[in-house]
Formats: C-alpha cells, sequence, structure tokens
C-alpha cells in the first residue's frame, strides 16, 4: 500500500475520531465549566432531558433555550427519531451541539412504514397507505425499489408539442386503467423531465399544468434565448419511459401507486417476504433546518427517508440544470436560471454563520442531502456519507449573480465526504452544485456513479444578468471522481468537473477523474469542462483518464484567460478557446501513468485509493493503413493518442482499417473508439489466427477480447459503409 495513501487515511480518521470525541464522549459530569449537556431519545419525553430521562429532540431544543449564557451540547441516543416535521434550530439555537451519545447511531428519519401487505393472486402483494402519505419511493429492507416502468418511446410515435404528446395508442396508455396516475419521464441532453400524464383522448395525452408548459419552449423562462433542450424541441428524441402504471408492474422490485385506492403494490425480489419486511416511504420532507443561527455543530448524525414533493405535485419536476426546477405557472423573464427552485433536501441551512456538519449519514433520500444557502458563510460539511440519494447530495449557495452582501455565500467547506449513487431519480442532478459562491472549497471527496456531472460551480450560462458575479477564489481540490457523465441515464453535455461564469482566483487541482462518460455512442462527457463564460480559472495537476470525450473543454471564445498545466491524460484536446487561454506543461497521450502522477490520484478523495493504470498500447509504434480515404482522414489518426482526431473511410464494401505492429505479438484486448458520428458499424476485429465479429455500432471505446499472437489488428466493415474511429488501442 502507497505510504502516502496510509498516511492520507490515518490523518482523516484520526481528524474524525477527534472530532467525536470532542463532542461525544465527555460526560455531563466532566463537561466544560459552563457547559450543559442534555439528552434526547427516540422515546423521549418530559422536560429533563437527562441521561436517564430524555427528552425529544424539540424538547431539549427548547430545555437548552432556557440555559442561558452556557454552551450546550444535545447527545442523541441510539435509534430511529421519526420525524413529522423537520427540527428548527433558528438564532436562539446559537452555540449549541447536537451530536450522538456515546456509542450511538441516531436516525432522523421522515420515512412512513407501509404495513398490512397482502398477496394477491398474480404473485404481487398490496397494502393499503395512511391517509397523508403518498409513495414516491419505496424501500424494502432498506433497498430502493423502483416505480414500474415501461420500454422507450421514440420521437416518431411519442410525438412532444407544447401542449401534448402523441403515442397514446401505441403504447396502450390509451387503454390504462388509471393514465392519469402515470407521468412521462423525459431527457434531453443535459436535461430531465417528470410530468404527470393529466388526460388521454384518442392518440393524444395531455400533461399537468405548469409541469408541461415550464417543460416546454417558448416561455421565456427556461433559459437562454438560444436553448434548445425543451422537450417541445429538435433535441427531442421521445420518451425515456413513462411509469406508475399497474400495467407495467411486471419485474421483481418494482411497485405502483394508486392514488384513488390509496393502495401501493409490490412484486417482490427472490426471497424477499412482505410479511416480515420493513417497508418504508419519505414522507417528511426536511428532517433538519437550521435558519439564521451561528456556531452550531452537527455530528455523528443520520438522515434518512426525507422525501421531495414537488415532483409528486401539478408543478412536476421541469428540470433545466443540476437538479434545479422550473417552477409556477408564471413568473418574470429569466435567461439565467436566476428563479429556479432547488429541491428539497433531508437537511437545509439558511443563513448560517459558522455551522458545521460533521461524520453524519444520508441515506434514503426522495430528494437532496444537504443545502447550504441564503448567505450561509464560513460554513462546512465534511466526513459524511452521502447513499442511494433521488436528486443531488450537496447544494451550496445560489442563483442570483450580484446578492447583497449579507446573502453572499463566503468560505464555505465541502470536503472528505464519500458521494455514491445520487440522482437516481432525477438524472440531471449533479454530486456536489454550487452557484455563486466566494471563497469556496470542495476538497477531498470522493463521487462515483453519478448520472451527471459530479462537481459543478457557477452559474449563469453568460446572459447579460449574469456576466458580472461574486464568483472567485474557489478551490475544488484533491477530489475522487470515477464513473460518472453515466451512459445509460442518457444524461449530456457535462463533465466530472463543470464550472460556468468568471470565477478569478478559482483553481481546479489535484483531481483524479477516471471513467466519465466511458463507453458513450458519441462524443460527450468532459474531464475538467469549462463551459460558457468560464474564466480565470487554473487547471493543474489533475490525473484525468479514459474520458468520453475532452480531458479539458473550453469551447467558448468568451470564456477567457484559462490555464490548463501540469495535467497528466491518456488523450489530447483542442487548444483552450478564448483570448489568453493557454495550456503548458500537460503530458497527454499517455499508455502508462507516471509515479508522480500516479501519488496525486492516489491522494485524492475522502481516504485516498487505488488508481487505475493505463495498458500498454501496442499500436503507439505501429503502422496504419486502411482501404481508402476521406478526405484528410487519414488511417494514422487512429494512432495519434487523441480521441478527438478522426480517421475514415469512403463508404464502401468490405472498407478497412489496420494496423501493422511491426512484429508478432501476444494481443489481449483491442480498444476501439468511435469517431464523431458513430458511423463504424457491424464489423470484425481480424488477426492473423482468427475474427471476432461485433454487432451494432461502435462506442467510445468498444472492447474486444481476443488471446492472439497476431502482427497485424484489421478492423473491416461487414456489408457496405465506412471505417472511421477516432483511437484503436492494442494491449498486450
Amino acid at each position: 500500500m502507497n505510504r502516502t495513501v496510509n498516511a492520507v487515511r490515518g490523518t482523516a480518521a484520526a481528524a474524525t475520531a477527534a472530532f467525536l470525541a470532542a463532542l461525544l464522549t465527555a460526560p455531563a459530569a466532566q463537561a466544560a465549566p459552563g457547559t450543559r449537556t442534555l439528552y434526547a431519545a427516540p422515546d423521549g419525553r418530559g422536560t429533563s432531558c437527562t441521561v436517564s430521562r430524555p427528552c425529544t429532540p424539540e424538547g431539549a431544543r427548547d430545555r437548552a433555550r432556557t440555559e442561558k449564557g452556557r454552551d450546550v451540547r444535545v447527545l442523541l441516543k441510539d435509534g430511529t427519531y421519526r420525524l413529522d416535521a423537520p427540527l428548527r434550530l433558528g438564532p436562539d439555537d446559537s452555540g449549541t451541539t447536537w451530536a450522538a451519545a456515546p456509542g450511538a447511531r441516531p436516525v432522523l428519519s421522515g420515512g412512513q412504514d407501509i404495513t398490512g401487505w397482502h398477496r394477491n393472486a398474480d404473485g404481487t402483494w398490496s397494502a393499503a397507505v395512511p391517509a397523508g402519505v403518498t409513495p414516491r419511493q419505496l424501500f424494502v429492507d432498506g433497498e430502493r425499489a423502483t416505480r414500474a416502468r415501461g420500454e422507450a418511446c421514440p420521437a416518431s410515435t411519442c410525438d412532444a408539442s407544447a401542449t401534448g404528446m402523441t403515442g397514446a395508442t401505441a403504447t396502450g396508455i390509451d387503454r390504462w386503467q388509471r393514465p392519469t396516475d402515470a407521468e412521462a419521464v423525459i431527457r434531453v441532453r443535459w436535461r430531465n423531465y417528470h410530468c404527470r400524464i393529466a388526460g388521454v383522448s384518442g392518440d393524444t395525452m395531455t400533461f399537468v399544468q405548469p409541469c408541461w408548459t415550464n417543460s416546454a419552449s417558448g416561455t421565456d423562462r427556461t433559459g437562454p434565448a438560444w436553448d434548445s433542450t425543451a422537450v417541445d424541441s429538435t433535441r427531442y428524441s421521445g420518451v425515456a419511459f413513462f411509469e406508475n402504471a399497474p400495467e407495467l408492474l411486471d419485474r421483481p422490485g418494482e411497485f405502483v401507486w394508486d392514488s384513488k385506492g390509496r393502495t401501493v403494490t409490490y412484486l417482490p425480489r427472490k426471497g424477499e417476504d412482505m410479511r416480515r419486511a420493513r417497508t418504508v416511504t419519505p414522507h417528511t420532507e426536511q428532517l433538519l433546518v437550521v435558519d439564521g443561527a451561528h456556531d452550531v455543530t452537527v455530528g455523528g448524525i443520520g438522515f434518512a427517508f426525507a422525501a421531495y414533493r414537488q415532483p409528486g405535485t401539478d408543478e412536476g419536476y421541469a428540470g433545466m440544470q443540476a437538479g434545479l426546477t422550473l417552477t409556477g405557472a408564471t413568473g418574470p423573464v429569466d435567461h439565467a436560471g436566476r428563479y429556479y427552485t432547488k429541491p428539497s433536501a433531508a437537511v437545509t441551512v439558511r443563513g448560517g454563520r459558522r455551522v458545521r456538519v460533521d461524520s453524519s449519514r444520508f441515506s434514503h433520500l426522495g430528494g437532496a442531502g444537504a443545502i447550504l444557502e441564503a448567505g450561509t458563510k464560513d460554513s462546512s460539511l465534511t466526513r459524511s456519507s452521502f447513499t442511494d440519494l433521488s436528486s443531488g447530495a450537496v447544494y451550496v449557495g445560489d442563483t442570483e449573480p450580484m446578492p447583497e452582501a449579507s446573502l453572499t455565500g463566503e468560505r464555505n467547506t465541502v470536503a472528505y465526504n464519500t458521494i455514491s449513487r445520487s440522482g437516481v431519480e432525477y438524472t440531471d442532478s449533479v454530486g456536489i452544485w454550487a452557484g455563486y459562491e466566494a471563497g469556496l472549497s470542495v476538497d477531498h471527496n470522493s463521487l462515483d456513479h453519478l448520472p451527471y456531472s459530479a462537481v459543478s460551480v457557477g452559474w449563469g450560462w453568460n446572459q447579460p444578468e449574469a456576466q458580472k458575479s461574486v464568483l472567485r477564489d474557489n478551490k475544488v481540490t484533491g477530489n475522487r471522481i470515477t464513473d460518472v457523465m453515466e451512459v445509460a441515464q442518457q444524461q449530456h453535455d457535462g463533465g466530472a468537473i463543470y464550472t460556468q461564469g468568471a470565477q478569478p482566483g478559482t483553481v481546479l487541482s489535484g483531481n483524479y477523474i477516471n471513467r466519465s462518460a466511458y463507453g458513450n455512442t458519441e462524443r460527450d462527457g468532459n474531464g475538467i469542462y469549462l463551459d460558457e463564460q468560464s474564466s480565470h480559472i487554473t487547471v493543474e495537476r489533475n490525473v484525468i483518464t479514459r474520458i468520453g470525450y475532452k480531458w479539458v473543454s473550453n469551447w467558448a471564445d468568451y470564456g477567457i484567460r484559462n490555464t490548463a498545466r501540469g495535467n497528466w491524460t491518456d488523450t489530447a484536446a483542442p487548444a483552450l478557446g478564448g483570448t489568453g487561454s493557454v495550456m503548458t506543461d500537460n503530458l497527454t497521450g499517455l499508455d502508462r501513468l507516471p509515479a508522480q502522477a500516479l501519488a496525486v490520484a492516489a491522494r485524492a478523495g475522502a481516504h485516498g485509493g487505488p488508481v487505475e493504470q493505463l495498458r500498454t498500447d501496442l499500436a503507439r509504434t505501429g503502422t496504419a493503413s486502411q482501404s481508402s480515404t476521406d478526405g484528410a482522414a487519414t488511417a494514422a489518426l487512429a494512432l495519434d493518442a487523441d480521441t478527438n482526431t478522426d480517421t475514415r473511410t469512403l463508404s464502401e464494401a468490405g472498407a478497412w482499417w489496420q494496423a501493422d505492429l511491426g512484429a508478432v505479438r501476444h494481443v489481449r484486448q483491442v480498444e476501439i473508439w468511435n469517431d464523431a458520428a458513430t458511423t463504424t458499424a457491424d464489423f470484425d476485429v481480424v488477426t492473423d489466427d482468427g475474427t471476432v465479429h461485433v454487432s451494432g455500432k461502435a462506442l467510445r471505446p468498444t472492447l474486444v477480447n481476443l488471446d492472439s499472437r497476431t502482427r497485424t489488428v484489421k478492423i473491416v466493415t461487414s456489408g457496405t459503409g465506412r471505417v472511421a474511429l477516432a483511437q484503436v488501442l492494442i494491449h498486450p
């Protein structure tokens, strides 16, 4: 094990242990002079708040407010605290510490148990749902169930317009028992829409308002005037799936909600016994709200089963970007996203000063994890875990580019957290989002298996009202980002680290990024994406490998004076756009990471970790040829260590591209990166001792496993067409 990684792990573990020890282990009798310790328990009552007679959390809060002039610790005993409303802390609660009691793992829960299951003749199980509860998510023994869903419906059938959609007849929706319980889930580039069906007439479906109108173009509120990612745009390719209809309930682990009968029906997975299973649906929206308080510390507490109700209303989920939505039937003209709505979160800090959330656990949430907003300053979210969230994990800041001083987010920290499988339901959301922040530190977080971008800092799309903002001096450092921009989730035009806006003094450094949009069908998904007006940003000493598109992208000529220097990557990228932007001392096109890069990557993340070394490429020293050449797209461009340059033959029968390795070599795998237009399809990979056929379009990349001793590797179309390749790597 690398000594540096061990040192990072040891430092993080020691810091966490010291923090918890300071908060949790000192008994009341040994507390510092002037410190008062109160206790809460899931079955607490009364006003004593002692270790033997604990209060409820609200009771402990109210008792703490009477302890004038003293520091107060509230220790939560073990167990699940079921909340019908959030625990609210305000200015009168400043200076308090809320933490787990020694040895305890308390959880604040917004969940509602679903009981009384009975078996149906078709093998499904049903249960009545208490009044006021609407199950949008369901967790069975801690595992998320899936709302019953169907197949994709292409735009040729489900043709969307500003008023509705065709396709009810072809999909069978016109024959469903309750089509108005069902929703259409649509993904258009970086956006995600969830709108419930309002009615069906013949082949036409209409959808609830204002969800549908807010998902369509022409509102003058859906972002930049050039935007072409609405449901009625040319970018719309169809419905990803319809969900929540009993006719779609056909796979184990799926459920459906019947709003008329107020029942939920579930098809169990193998081994699940609904008579004994614990089944929970998120019901209470927020679990902890800190509003206008200062010097509050929260440590060692779990947050689970918080709901996010808006998508189930007529507002629906009109996703604009990064998990923020357009709401309301009317509103001001808005081309810069100033009036978008953040998702509901388990923990919300508004206008906080020196608020600290540490060593906490966020899991099984219907919305987001935590939000720091409305001028929160000098606050932190550290050493916490976020797992299985419907929306994003962390939101910091707001969407007003020039807020008054009291509402400016400044000097906040998001560090040493682990974020995995957020954005499970709202796939346009990101792991960590920051709006107009100054002095933000996003440091040594581990983020993996996310549907869209991992870290997003900045806002505004270069719109006039957003060109001057408070953005400055932000740091995104030492983060470990792996397997993001997941291809199966169909969200496009993002990156592992994504920025917008002029941000003087902002640095993106020491991050390890591996597999962003890896295996895509098009050029899409960047490593570091300096989008739109991103300016005055330094990108240095990052390790960026296996990226679906560019390792660094700065395409806009109005994104100026950016610098990329001293980075390590396995491909090249076009020069940075914009006046004064430079790339210098970057090691690109690598097929092995040098020791210095391995050390940087190993230190990245909440606990450090392993690094996926690059694989030796035998083709680098080979000679390429092809059956014909279209223009300047020569065969050698597939061996130039750049996945952004393409070879291309003419369209012809048996078109081929070949690499001659110069000698017989033992080949284990061929890595084929298709060109921008995904033109290479239905082809054979031919070696000296065999042929492997690949059906369908080549990906970025398609991996072909071999066990061959060969001098040549040839890619040949099975019929008539082109061979067009961005890169071919041949691994020993």
